[in-house]
């Protein structure tokens, strides 16, 4: 079952679900979810490796960061035709084991060009969210920082979920070197 936003608002009061949220989602929001917003882009460089066992993502760079002294018109990151990069939301969860998030883009990103990669943001994760994104067109495509680029929908977990113990806790982007999988 997906929560409304009536029980969101409550657990975002109660048991900051998410923290951060910006005012238009406080108060005024859409649909059964909340949008998110772009807080800081990396991009990869190095070689990953993906085991059993073991595990190296590439290297992360921060390439661009959300500065909120600064305007619209010089708080934005342009994202390159071809180019894979990593982004990470300026909100942050706080998931229960009784709840599940799902991420999907916001329609505006594919009209664009821009391929979101995400996946199930798992019960008692905590931290800022991270995915990848691709310019699968052929623009630049500036999009400010602060904007709402993801929608994220909470799930109930029938029964009980698992902990999520994984070492992405907190909002880490990169391994920074091989680590044995958790």
């Amino acid at each position: 079952m997906i929560l409304g936003i009536q029980e969101l608002h409550k657990l975002v009061k109660e048991n900051k679900l998410v923290e951060d949220l910006c005012d238009r989602e406080i108060n005024n929001p859409e649909g059964a979810g909340f949008d998110l917003r772009l807080g800081e882009v990396f991009e990869l460089e190095g070689d990953g490796f993906l085991g059993v066992e073991e595990r190296q993502t590439p290297n992360s760079k921060s390439v661009a960061k959300y500065d909120s002294k600064k305007i619209d018109d010089e708080n934005f990151f342009v994202f390159e035709p071809g180019k894979y990069y990593l982004i990470k939301t300026i909100e942050k969860v706080n998931l229960p084991v009784t709840l599940s998030g799902v991420i999907f883009p916001r329609t505006t990103m594919f009209r664009s060009g821009l391929g979101l990669f995400n996946g199930v943001v798992q019960p008692g994760y905590c931290g800022e969210l991270t995915f990848g994104i691709c310019n699968l067109g052929e623009s630049n495509i500036k999009v400010s920082f602060g904007a709402r680029v993801v929608h994220i929908t909470f799930h109930e977990v029938l029964g009980e979920g698992n902990q999520y113990r994984g070492q992405w806790q907190g909002g880490r982007v990169s391994t920074g070197g091989k680590e044995v999988q958790v």
